[in-house]
């Protein structure tokens, strides 16, 4: 076999090996690009749940000084429109035709007010989130977890670890049905708690 034939299968041999680690290092990274782009990351990354203040007396700037705030952590903007903000007894605020801008922060006020850019309202005339112990849940419009935060309790350990499922049932066990026979109210606008 002469020497240019060897050479010429060896040349082409380490290009070949070449072109498959340049292949294998680049694939991995194209594909983290492309399943970064199909999951937007929206977070809620605070949350008032206690007007400050002193006592919470529904008026609309009490209930207004109550709120969470969704972050979008991404370089795109992230269409909410069809996604939910729920409590664990089952209140739900649904976004409508919104945008949360990269890398932006939204506030969502319970009570009364115009939307903006910045701060979204829920029209409530009543407090949304419990003062003691609750769960925020953010799901997408396809009713996908995305984000939870919870206070108080047992459900600082928990929530995160369950997807925020375990408390957005009505669970007659943490503040459901049992609750409200005790305290006369309805499910869904009780104001007595807090």
């Amino acid at each position: 076999m002469s020497a240019s034939v060897v050479s010429a299968r060896r040349l082409a041999a380490a290009g070949l090996a070449a072109a498959a680690v340049v292949g294998a290092v680049a694939l991995p990274a194209s594909a983290a690009d492309h399943s970064r782009a199909d999951r937007p990351k929206v977070e809620i990354s605070d949350v008032q749940y206690d007007a400050p203040g002193g006592r919470d007396d529904r008026s609309n700037r009490s209930l207004n000084r109550e709120w969470v705030e969704l972050t979008n952590t991404t370089r795109h903007a992230v269409n909410l429109d069809g996604w939910r903000l729920s409590n664990r007894d089952g209140r739900v605020y649904t976004f409508d035709d919104y945008r949360l801008a990269p890398r932006a922060t939204v506030r969502i006020h319970t009570g009364e007010g115009r939307d903006t850019r910045t701060d979204l309202f829920q029209d409530r005339r009543r407090e949304m989130w419990d003062n003691r112990a609750d769960t925020a849940t953010l799901r997408n419009d396809r009713n996908r977890f995305v984000d939870a935060e919870s206070w108080g309790g047992r459900y600082d350990r928990d929530d995160r670890r369950h997807g925020g499922d375990r408390y957005d049932r009505g669970d007659r066990h943490h503040g459901g049905d049992r609750y409200d026979r005790h305290h006369g109210g309805d499910r869904h606008d009780r104001g007595d708690r807090h």
